[in-house]
């Protein structure tokens, strides 16, 4: 794997060279013979510790998938730098792990053609072949498919609530945004935790809001996940749609009654965390896996903590049917890419698209997820997962888990208070997603302005919803971004779209 530093203009670099690589031989066109030797394979590293090349994880993973194969560990935090240096260079694996999906050095290096497009293949294998269509999707770039998509789970995203709140003031769990409005309200002035004081409130939200858990919300009312695109085929904006802004002006509506932080701008996540913790809100919109997170946040705080929650996966609005704007990308993680100057015919292709599909099934991903039964977790007879040697799990699997290329194979019961039910509920709401539909589509002049004009709409976001300007204002605003940009993004969007959906 090259060491060199990642310089400014690498993403036009990476193009370059990977052309000169095809032109130099690896065109990777027609068939042909595979390589009898090992896969390689760039893979990144999200934990401090690199596992041994023959530990036991690595050599369960070869005696079942019958491959050899060498993984090239890269460092979670210099990843942009080492795939951008590599893309540059040329010097890349049988298997590219690609994880920062939005990089503009990543998605032109696809788009430049050096990669195979894997779909063709797909129906060949058991695995690949039921790969949820909207994630199949979700990951095309400009209609085509330029690596395995890391599957996730896609829509993580629900409504997080104090049932014990709820059981003091004699509440019901809220399933509309009617009633979860009523719910903030009364925690914010009937006393929840009956301690006699006037110190609780509804949500708990962070400065993150427009981007992360208000954005989850406007899903309710109908709006898109980042971009929609209306009946005609037009590109918007979701940040310009009415749904929107019906959302927004319910949540300032919210806001004003005292039932969300009112310093939610300035908010960290760590410090939302510590407040939920600590009993100063009820309400969080947030992956619905924290709940445990939250309790044990509480509970190293105080073990006696009277702290219950329930998870929300249906909240609907007006009537409309549930929908859920998937925080994942559409169950996207990224792409096993396989380039053409390293897997050369489509024999290879095959060969490395089978070790992948193998790699997906229930042996290899609970060797990737728990490890070695008997060495590194039991089993009960509930079926509940108990890891055993936390030392041996995190130095011999822990590295291997964010490799899966599928987190969907297999749900794994936990002794741990919410796990099961959050895993149940996320799954439940899946056939619910909405999805982004430009997250496919090219758009140069969103690659260079669209973060710029987001920050713009999220501040003006923020000042609308604590009264420092009203709608029209937010309005102008969105007029004003047009004509920096915003138009341009739309429709160079909305071209692409017609071209790839005919």
């Amino acid at each position: 794997m090259s060491k060199q530093t990642f310089v400014k203009g690498a993403a036009a670099a990476a193009v370059t060279a990977l052309a000169l690589t095809a032109c130099s031989g690896g065109s990777g066109d027609g068939g042909g013979e595979a390589d009898d030797g090992p896969i390689t394979w760039m893979a990144m590293l999200h934990t401090p510790v690199t596992p041994d090349a023959d530990g036991p994880i690595h050599t369960a993973l070869e005696e079942y998938t019958g491959q050899e194969f060498d993984i090239q560990w890269v460092p979670d935090a210099s990843k942009e730098e080492k795939i951008n240096s590599a893309l540059a260079s040329g010097e890349l694996a049988d298997i590219v792990s690609l994880t920062v999906t939005d990089s503009t050095t990543v998605r032109q290096a696809l788009g430049a053609g050096q990669f195979w497009d894997v779909e063709p293949f797909l129906s060949e294998f058991p695995n690949l072949s039921k790969i949820d269509p909207q994630t199949i999707e979700a990951a095309k770039l400009d209609g085509t498919l330029y690596g395995v998509p890391f599957q996730k789970i896609k829509t993580r995203y629900g409504v997080v609530v104090r049932q014990d709140w709820l059981d003091n003031l004699g509440l019901e769990v809220p399933h509309t945004i009617e009633d979860l409005e009523k719910v903030a309200v009364a925690f914010t002035n009937d006393d929840p935790d009956g301690n006699g004081k006037d110190d609780t409130t509804g949500f708990i939200d962070r400065e993150e809001s427009f981007l992360v858990g208000f954005r989850s919300l406007t899903g309710y009312f109908g709006a898109g996940d980042k971009f929609s695109v209306d009946d005609s085929g037009q590109v918007h904006a979701a940040f310009t749609t009415d749904e929107f802004k019906d959302a927004m002006e319910w949540y300032r509506g919210v806001y004003e009654q005292g039932a969300v932080n009112q310093e939610f701008v300035t908010v960290q996540k760590t410090n939302q965390q510590d407040a939920i913790a600590q009993g100063k809100g009820g309400i969080v919109v947030t992956g619905l896996f924290e709940a445990k997170n939250y309790l044990a946040l509480a509970e190293s705080a105080d073990p006696k903590t009277p702290m219950k929650w329930a998870l929300v996966n249906d909240i609907t609005y007006d009537g409309q049917p549930h929908r859920i704007i998937s925080d994942t990308g559409g169950g996207m993680g990224g792409w096993l890419a396989l380039p053409k100057s390293e897997v050369k015919n489509e024999d290879e292709v095959r060969k490395v698209l089978g070790f992948i599909d193998k790699l997906i099934d229930e042996e290899p991903y609970t060797l990737m997820t728990n490890g070695i039964e008997g060495t590194h977790y039991e089993e009960d007879a509930e079926g509940v997962v108990t890891i055993t040697d936390q030392t041996a799990w995190e130095q011999d699997v822990q590295p291997y888990s964010s490799s899966r290329p599928s987190e969907k194979v297999k749900t794994f019961k936990s002794s741990t208070p919410y796990v099961d039910e959050a895993n149940e509920k996320m799954a439940e709401q899946e056939p619910d997603a909405v999805v982004n539909p430009t997250q496919s589509l090219t758009s140069e002049t969103f690659d260079r302005q669209w973060s710029t004009l987001e920050d713009r709409a999220m501040d003006a976001y923020n000042r609308y919803l604590t009264g420092q300007i009203e709608m029209a204002d937010y309005e102008a605003v969105v007029e004003d971004l047009r004509g920096q940009g915003l138009d341009d993004i739309e429709q160079e969007f909305t071209d692409a779209y017609a071209e790839v959906n005919g």
